[in-house]
């Protein structure tokens, strides 16, 4: 017969115990470090998650304050009431058309014979013709000159306050102040952007006042130099 192994020994039980609690422990390491890494990415991807969408709302923000907001634009009513403002003038200009020169008792003109063809109401950067632009009050609108020596600040405070359609803004050499409003037949001389007689003004004349063509239009005529609007 052949003999039988001989029993295990404790050291050797012991020897295979602890190379089980080695690979247990190797395993369990392992785990912890797959844990890790995985709780790094995770905590990556929310940190950049939240740097996108930082980026997002920053580049939202910026557009909409870098973004050039339009200024709302003054309204009146076409018309008069009849309305008497201080330092307003009143003349009696005839009308009539001419194809030549105008020398104007006003300046700027508010009144008189005039070119055939009328200036397109806007915002002009240059002088523009008187014969045109008397002829642009005629049918209504009002034209808003200054001094070129106006800061660029008073110059946008002074547009804030005109109405989209029926004006004309321009420069105008040699006036009597730094702002003159005329009408047809009626004028108002202004040392300053903030005169509360500008919308009082525009309330009395515009489309309105001693215009003798109301209803006529202030596009389809011609375009002077450095209209930009």
């Amino acid at each position: 017969m052949t003999p039988a192994p001989p029993p295990s020994t404790s050291s050797e039980t012991a020897t295979v115990k602890q190379q089980r609690a080695a690979q247990r422990a190797k395993k369990l390491e392992e785990y912890h470090r797959q844990q890790k890494r995985s709780a790094v990415r995770r905590r990556a991807w929310i940190i950049g998650g939240i740097g996108a969408a930082l980026a997002i709302i920053t580049l939202v923000v910026l557009s909409v304050v870098l973004t050039p907001q339009k200024a709302p634009e003054a309204t009146y009513e076409p018309g008069s009431d009849g309305a008497t403002i201080a330092g307003v003038e009143t003349f009696e200009n005839p009308a009539g058309h001419v194809e030549t020169a105008v020398d104007y008792p006003q300046t700027p003109p508010a009144g008189g014979e005039h070119n055939p063809v009328w200036l397109n109401c806007g915002v002009y950067t240059e002088p523009v013709p008187n014969e045109n632009a008397v002829h642009a009050l005629e049918h209504g609108a009002i034209w808003v000159t200054y001094d070129s020596s106006i800061s660029k600040a008073d110059l946008e405070a002074l547009r804030l306050q005109l109405p989209s359609t029926f004006v004309v803004l321009s420069p105008y050499d040699g006036l009597p102040s730094p702002i003159v409003l005329s009408g047809w037949n009626a004028q108002l001389q202004l040392e300053s952007v903030s005169d509360k007689r500008i919308p009082a003004f525009f309330e009395e004349y515009w489309q309105g006042g001693l215009a003798p063509e109301i209803g006529s239009p202030c596009t389809g005529g011609i375009d002077a130099p450095g209209k930009v609007s």
